[in-house]
């Protein structure tokens, strides 16, 4: 059996447990430093308080372990890395922090446990699919990747409801993005190449936003012409952010900028994940497009009500844990998430979870 430590009890990690706890092939115990938040875990499954600004809970809380998953914010990960490399359990984290991914790659060099980040939706998921495709290409152009967790209802201005680490959502509408353009690495502003598009009757929109490439964009550098990453969400958002980050300057005063969006826009569990990627390119000597696409709604996860956000993070950090705990990814140092096949994700009794309907 194999041991899991999980820290942080939050909305992931609650849909995380639910995913392993169900199985019965893992020891696992959830930490946090909150015991309001470890409250919510089901009965049954180990908890413990876990301080990770505090090398020794933190040493304690790894002392038993095989396996970390790190579900905390991206500002808390490298303790845990760190404390995971002097100890050899091996590490998984949902980050989209690119300073943090980075750093962590070189916690990883000549380790003999693994380092697997931003195990999530996107980053991690997204550059499975978007890799999978290119490789089907004898010459691939352009690969575009779209991801959006949007309400099913919205009811505000903003046209959105609060379905992520707010800290994580402020650092995509903040930070500069990575790009392949015209064959050269570049970074581009956030909240620019806006464009509009629609589905099954229904309008979007998509800008540039940071940290959903992960290390997809060096991968295929030097193999494609072009390559982007945009967040979708629906008409008329992204004008209303540019005004909060740009004209009212809350990028730079980022804690008001969370303080405000925490307690203005509200939390919602009636949500839908959209996936895009488009690959166009030369295959068999032709000019050629082929796009993947997947909705995932919110819906029940072992009798637990989750959001789709949940189901498609939590299912993917398990589903990745999984494929290392098979041998169907590398045993040790870092792993790139567009090293995994996406066969082998779609497979898994994890990765099923992104083939579910319309509740």
């Amino acid at each position: 059996m194999t041991r899991v430590l999980l820290l942080g009890a939050g909305n992931i990690g609650l849909a995380i447990t639910a995913l392993l706890d169900e199985t019965g092939d893992f020891d696992l115990l959830v930490g946090d430093r909150d015991a309001k938040a470890l409250s919510t875990i089901p009965e049954g499954v180990k908890t413990r308080i876990v301080d990770v600004g505090d090398a020794t809970s933190l040493a304690s809380a790894l002392a038993h372990a095989d396996v970390v998953i790190n579900a905390l914010p991206y500002y808390l990960s490298l303790p845990i890395a760190r404390a995971a490399r002097e100890r050899g359990v091996h590490y998984f984290d949902l980050t989209e922090d690119v300073e943090t991914a980075t750093e962590i790659r070189r916690l990883s060099e000549g380790a003999s446990n693994v380092f697997v980040p931003q195990c999530g939706l996107a980053p991690g998921f997204i550059s499975i699919a978007a890799h999978d495709v290119a490789k089907r290409f004898e010459k691939p152009h352009r690969v575009r990747l779209k991801v959006g967790a949007l309400p099913l209802f919205p009811a505000n201005a903003l046209k959105y409801n609060l379905t992520w680490s707010t800290a994580g959502l402020i650092n995509e509408y903040c930070n500069p993005c990575h790009v392949i353009h015209e064959g050269q690495l570049r970074d581009v502003l956030p909240l620019e190449g806006l464009e509009e598009f629609s589905l099954d009757g229904v309008s979007y929109e998509a800008f540039n936003t940071s940290g959903g490439l992960g290390t997809l964009w060096e991968t295929l550098a030097g193999k494609v012409d072009h390559l982007s990453y945009k967040t979708i969400r629906y008409p008329g958002h992204c004008e209303l952010v540019r005004f909060l980050c740009n004209d009212l300057r809350l990028c730079e005063r980022r804690e008001l900028f969370r303080d405000v969006l925490e307690n203005a826009v509200p939390i919602t569990t009636q949500d839908v994940v959209l996936i895009f990627v488009t690959v166009s390119g030369l295959r068999a000597g032709r000019m050629t497009q082929e796009t993947y696409t997947k909705k995932v709604y919110h819906g029940e996860v072992h009798g637990r009500a989750l959001s789709a956000i949940q189901i498609t993070t939590a299912a993917a950090a398990c589903a990745v844990m999984d494929l290392h705990r098979d041998g169907k990814i590398p045993e040790r140092g870092f792993v790139r998430q567009e090293q995994i096949p996406l066969a082998d994700f779609l497979q898994n009794r994890f990765g099923r979870h992104y083939d579910q309907g319309a509740p």
